[in-house]
């Protein structure tokens, strides 16, 4: 029998700041919510957007530092496998499906609010007295002066035919 593949990559918004907590064992555990969305055209020809929810889970020391880094809005690329649980509620056996990430990269777009705020306040402590120094404007360029047009090509004879060598040595201009 072979082997199968499980793997998930997904490229969404977190739908809310990420959850740290600590296992038993001291091992912590990032928890977030992401959402991806797509568009197409359905059967009408109209354009419709469907938004799917993904349950991330992160292991170890690299949770600790998303934990500082991702918030609510954060942009993200995340590669790992699919894993399903049980648990009961209520009497009733429920399942649940996570994706384990792997990696996870940053994608860029806007920072959320609160790590635009903190980020703020590594530029500047409250009890400095010395305002940030301003950079300095970069100075404008001149324009270009273009650049003479290249001699235009000896026309050619109604017929098709290009111009005899003569003919364009005549024209040439040294």
């Amino acid at each position: 029998m072979s082997d199968g593949m499980n793997r998930v990559v997904l490229l969404g918004n977190l739908g809310a700041d990420p959850e740290l907590r600590y296992a038993g064992s001291g091992t912590a555990v990032l928890q977030f919510r992401m959402a991806t969305n797509e568009s197409f055209l359905d059967r009408n020809r109209e354009l419709t957007e469907r938004t799917e929810w993904h349950s991330v889970v992160v292991f170890g020391p690299r949770a600790e530092g998303l934990s500082r880094v991702l918030g609510k809005g954060s942009c993200v690329l995340v590669e790992g496998t699919l894993r399903t649980s049980s648990y009961e509620k209520d009497g009733q056996k429920r399942y649940k499906t996570e994706v384990h990430a792997r990696d996870i990269c940053l994608a860029g777009g806007p920072a959320p609010a609160a790590h635009r705020e903190h980020a703020g306040a590594l530029r500047r402590d409250a009890d400095d007295d010395v305002a940030p120094m301003e950079m300095p404007l970069p100075q404008e360029e001149p324009e270009a002066v273009p650049e003479p047009a290249p001699p235009a090509r000896p026309p050619r004879k109604r017929n098709g035919a290009p111009p005899r060598k003569t003919e364009m040595l005549e024209e040439m201009p040294f």
